[in-house]
């Protein structure tokens, strides 16, 4: 039993290893740019390693975007947690999901011009962030069906505004008030 325990560790040691490796890559060359060769090579493991753990490239990057987003949920769930406002707690809560993403290059380097439409696809197609922005984001009054398309399309608003930034702070948190907080609200009521 110990070692099934041991094997089971070293795996997900190995796993994190070739994602921080990607990582590293995607903030110096972008997203697209990086190979399953590049990765073994940074990850210092051979392809056959790597394949063992990730099937393709888009494995790879599945793997790393739910690991980035577990993180920075985490810490918004913390930023948010004493917000009794529906409004201000959405607003707080995507706002401090941009600032976490801007804040770390190996994450920003996901919505550089010609990277974002891999985040995006990413951002729509995953469970996992659906369920974080659900969990995050949206009233549990609503269907599941609702809750899901209102975390889809707030995780669509984050991306566009990493992918195309506004102004400044003030301005971002003024049109998600402006436009993001009366959709949320009527949920509320």
């Amino acid at each position: 039993m110990s070692r099934d325990w041991l094997a089971d560790d070293r795996a997900d040691l190995a796993a994190e290893r070739i994602l921080d490796a990607a990582a590293r890559l995607f903030a110096e060359r972008g997203v697209t740019a990086v190979g399953m060769g590049d990765i073994a090579k940074a990850a210092g493991c051979s392809r056959a390693t790597l394949y063992r753990y990730f099937e393709n490239r888009q494995a790879v990057r599945l793997a790393f975007v739910h690991r980035a987003t577990r993180r920075i949920a985490g810490g918004v769930f913390e930023q948010v947690a004493a917000i009794a406002d529906p409004g201000e707690k959405v607003v707080t809560a995507m706002l401090g999901a941009i600032h976490a993403v801007r804040a770390d290059p190996m994450l920003i380097a996901w919505f550089r011009p010609g990277e974002s439409g891999a985040a995006g696809r990413i951002s729509q197609d995953s469970d996992v962030i659906e369920s974080i922005a659900a969990g995050l984001f949206t009233p549990t009054a609503l269907t599941d069906p609702e809750r899901s398309r209102l975390a889809r399309w707030l995780t669509r608003i984050i991306v566009s505004f990493l992918a195309a930034p506004g102004r400044d702070d003030a301005e971002e948190r003024a049109m998600l008030e402006e436009f993001v907080v009366p959709v949320v609200s009527r949920a509320f009521v």
